[in-house]
């Protein structure tokens, strides 16, 4: 029987993408899969697509940049299943791409408001949770490559990335003595509905010929490539690990 067998775990961003395929990838683990997005004909089809397939899933409409939003999507996984063990923070967009000149208050504070403010908020309400279980768990945050990487047009989108790295390893430092590990992903070129848009920002030409020469491997990552990273850093295989990042970008950061 796997150890996710019943475990209940969170998952934002579970709409599409990487959080999409985290969501399906739990379920099929025997775990009791909460997902959280802004979508909700989104979530309503995956839930369906999991249940199909004899998984546990339940869908709430949230915007994880109001505090009002993350709070009960937490109450949502507690009054449904009755605990967290697991809380994946995969909510995020790429905003706005505009130089500095051109970047309007209001682009730059979207990116931040979801990117960064919705993963602290995120957290303090999936934090409170399991502290009040007192039987620890695990927090896996979404970052990207450009958590360490910058490049032009990407101010807002790199400083929110950026930014987790600190909030990780604080957080970390904090929940460390009561049992939960917090750890940051930040995945390369992942063929996801964000880099599709990317795509068609910079030209066919750019990525293909540009960018993905420069990863090791020579090809985007899939989703669900991505998902078994994640499921790692929950996994009993990763209990020594927290307030760290792992990086699944078959080697992009090497060669940048």
């Amino acid at each position: 029987m796997s150890e996710m067998f019943e475990k209940v775990v969170l998952i934002t961003g579970a709409s599409s993408g990487i959080g999409r395929a985290t969501a399906k990838l739990f379920a099929e683990k025997g775990a009791r899969v909460v997902l959280a997005a802004r979508r909700e004909k989104e979530l309503a089809e995956l839930v369906k697509e999991i249940e199909a397939k004899g998984g546990t899933a339940s869908a709430v409409k949230t915007n994880v940049a109001v505090a009002k939003d993350t709070e009960q999507m937490v109450a949502h996984a507690i009054d449904t299943y009755g605990g967290l063990d697991y809380a994946v923070n995969n909510a995020g967009i790429e905003g706005q791409l505009s130089k500095i000149t051109d970047l309007s208050e209001d682009d730059w504070d979207h990116v931040m408001n979801i990117n960064l403010k919705g993963i602290f908020l995120s957290m303090k309400y999936e934090a409170r949770a399991m502290i009040k279980q007192r039987k620890g768990g695990a927090i896996v945050n979404i970052g990207s490559v450009n958590s360490f990487l910058g490049f032009p047009t990407g101010s807002a989108y790199v400083t929110s990335k950026h930014g987790l790295v600190g909030l990780t390893t604080s957080v970390s430092a904090e929940l460390a003595s009561q049992g939960i590990r917090v750890n940051l992903l930040c995945p390369g070129v992942i063929d996801t509905p964000m880099h599709q848009r990317l795509r068609g920002v910079v030209g066919d030409d750019v990525y293909d010929q540009a960018l993905l020469p420069k990863v090791h491997l020579q090809r985007a990552g899939r989703p669900e490539e991505i998902a078994q990273s994640i499921y790692f850093l929950c996994s009993d295989a990763a209990s020594y690990i927290t307030g760290t990042t792992l990086t699944p970008d078959g080697g992009l950061t090497m060669t940048l």
